[in-house]
C-alpha cells in the first residue's frame, strides 16, 4: 500500500480514537456532572482532578498521553517517515480538541500533544515537559505548556547543532525541516483552539483583544483564574 494512503487511513483512525473523550465519562459516571460546564470547562485531566477526583485524573492523564503515544507508534509500525508520524499525531490531537462523540467540543489537546512529541523525540521532550512544570506554583501552567511546545519545534530545527544534538535519540536527516514545519503546525493547534470557544459571558464583560489576550497567555476569557474557576458555580 503506498505510504501516501496508508496515512490518510492512520489518520482517521487516529482522529476517532482521539475523540474518545475518556475526561468527560468519568466526570458523568463519577459525579454525573458535564465537564463542558464546570470547572474551567475544559474536558481533560486537570478539570477532572479539580472537578470529581484528584484519583481520576490519574487514568485520564495515561489515556490522553496514550492517544498521541499510540497513532505515533502506529504510523511508525507500519514504515511512515517521520513527518507522516507527526502528521498521524495531529489526527489525534484534532480528535481530542474536537472529538466527533462530543459535537466537536472538548479539551485543549496538551496532553496527547505532549504524547506525539514524545513519541518523535522523548528526551527533549522530558526536557521541556520539566520546564513547562515552572507554572504550577505561579498558577501559569497554560502560559508555560505553549511555550514549551514551541520549543519542541524549535529544538527540532536545531537538532543538527553539535550542543543539541546530544539531546536527540533520533536523527532526521533530511527531515528536519518538514518535521519542524508539522510540529509547528501541532503548536498552533493549542491557540486556535483556546481562541476558538465561544466567549463567556464574564468575556463579555472586557473587550475582545482583552479576551484573546487572555486565552493565549491564561486559557481563559478573564485574567482572574479564581473568577474563572468559580464562574459556574455563582449566580
Amino acid at each position: 500500500m503506498p505510504q501516501a494512503l496508508l496515512c490518510v487511513l492512520l489518520f482517521f483512525g487516529a482522529y476517532l480514537f482521539g475523540s474518545i473523550p475518556l475526561a468527560y465519562l468519568i466526570a458523568k459516571w463519577a459525579r454525573g456532572i458535564d465537564l463542558r460546564k464546570v470547572g474551567s470547562g475544559n474536558v481533560g485531566m486537570t478539570n477532572v482532578m479539580s472537578s470529581v477526583s484528584i484519583w481520576w485524573g490519574i487514568p485520564v492523564l495515561v489515556f490522553d498521553l496514550g492517544k498521541g503515544l499510540l497513532a505515533v507508534y502506529a504510523a511508525r509500525y507500519f514504515g511512515l517517515p517521520f513527518y507522516m508520524q507527526a502528521i498521524v499525531g495531529i489526527a489525534a490531537i484534532i480528535g481530542h480538541n474536537w472529538p466527533v462523540f462530543l459535537k466537536f467540543n472538548a479539551g485543549r489537546g496538551v496532553l496527547t500533544t505532549v504524547g506525539v512529541a514524545f513519541a518523535i523525540e522523548p528526551y527533549m521532550t522530558l526536557i521541556l515537559t520539566f520546564l513547562s512544570f515552572i507554572g504550577i506554583p505561579f498558577r501559569q501552567l497554560p502560559l508555560t505548556a505553549l511555550i514549551s511546545i514551541f520549543l519542541v519545534s524549535l529544538t527540532t530545527v536545531l537538532s543538527n547543532l553539535p550542543g543539541l544534538s546530544v539531546l536527540f535519540i533520533n536523527d532526521f536527516g533530511d527531515q528536519r525541516i518538514i518535521l519542524a514545519l508539522i510540529l509547528f503546525i501541532i503548536f498552533l493547534i493549542t491557540p486556535v483552539r483556546r481562541m476558538t470557544v465561544p466567549i463567556s459571558e464574564l468575556g463579555k464583560k472586557i473587550s475582545r483583544s482583552e479576551v484573546m489576550l487572555n486565552r493565549f497567555l491564561f486559557d481563559r476569557d478573564i485574567r482572574s483564574r479564581k473568577e474563572w474557576i468559580s464562574r459556574n458555580t455563582t449566580k
